[in-house]
């Protein structure tokens, strides 16, 4: 082969290497995100699968990793230990721990996704503490309105309560099936995140009205919007298609309601619960109708809030006047 063409097949390897290299690393620029380190140390694990005659030296042996506020762990007390005993060796809760470790057993996809929010939400709102140390527990205890605990530092996640939907044998525990739909894997992330934004925002002094509670799920929702950005708002609330098509179409007449019967500045939870909790709907608006209807006008104001006011996340967090975000907001459905 003629050295002038060997120079050139040279030169155009040497072209080619360069481009596949340019673009590789423009590949990983977009395609790399830096994520903070989630590990979860799942305690359920721990407790149920440890031989009963070697569960208090397996917890005294790991007490420093669980060594959590959020969990309960005094192996070296009596009455603990055997009420310990008598939790792991109760057959119907063996089976809700085998249930939700058949779906959980491997959390490597939730601690990725975890561990991109949070970075994401650090950078957000810098205020925020790094959690440290990241949990799993199975608690038989039912109350879906604690999925996740935090206390800033340590988070907790109630993996039986999203295990729910594979426990119709036990018909649910009770649980409707309006929450059960909303108790799967796909809302343990965005659960985690509504959780410690709610650890950050400032309350209002004295008795709060219905307007601070919408104001204070708003401002958890639109933190939760930027920390994923794209998300469906089925999931962000927690709404079926249905119900979010319903709110779009009568949030004029959600407004008019609340202004007509002056909700907005009351008190009175009695008057206002169904506004705000979990639902199959609104009572004021009937069958078909969405719930937390309430929260999703807070979600609008807060919107409109921080498009009219330029404020940080910080300054949105930090501030406690809900009156004040709603005049300068300037919000009308």
């Amino acid at each position: 082969m003629p050295n002038s063409m060997v120079h050139t097949l040279n030169t155009m390897q040497r072209h080619t290497a360069v481009c596949l290299c340019v673009v590789a690393v423009l590949l990983g620029l977009s395609s790399c995100q830096h994520a903070e380190e989630v590990h979860f140390h799942r305690f359920e694990q721990l407790l149920f699968n440890t031989p009963a005659d070697q569960l208090q030296a397996e917890l005294k042996a790991h007490q420093e990793e669980y060594d959590s506020e959020l969990l309960t762990l005094y192996p070296d007390e009596p009455e603990f230990m055997q009420l310990t005993q008598e939790y792991v060796a109760d057959p119907v809760m063996r089976d809700v721990y085998h249930i939700s470790d058949s779906l959980y057993h491997d959390l490597t996809d939730v601690e990725q996704q975890l561990g991109r929010a949070l970075s994401r939400a650090y950078k957000l709102y810098p205020k925020m503490y790094h959690v440290e140390r990241f949990y799993t527990s199975v608690t038989g205890d039912f109350n879906y309105d604690w999925r996740v605990y935090s206390n800033c530092s340590d988070l907790c996640v109630c993996v039986d309560q999203y295990s729910i939907g594979a426990m119709e044998r036990y018909h649910y525990f009770g649980i409707p099936n309006y929450i059960v739909r909303t108790l799967s894997r796909e809302y343990i992330v965005p659960d985690c995140i509504y959780t410690l934004a709610g650890l950050y925002i400032e309350s209002p002094d004295g008795e709060k009205t219905l307007l601070d509670h919408a104001i204070a799920d708003g401002k958890k929702l639109y933190f939760m919007e930027k920390v994923f950005p794209g998300i469906a708002d089925t999931l962000l609330l927690r709404y079926s298609k249905e119900q979010l098509d319903w709110m779009h179409h009568n949030t004029e007449q959600v407004w008019s309601y609340l202004i007509q019967n002056r909700l907005l500045y009351s008190t009175d939870q009695n008057l206002y619960r169904n506004f705000l909790g979990d639902a199959p709907h609104t009572n004021a608006f009937g069958n078909g109708s969405a719930p937390r209807t309430v929260c999703y006008i807070g979600w609008q104001i807060v919107r409109a809030y921080m498009k009219k006011s330029g404020a940080t996340m910080e300054q949105l967090f930090d501030e406690p006047d809900s009156q004040k975000i709603l005049t300068t907001s300037a919000w009308r459905p």
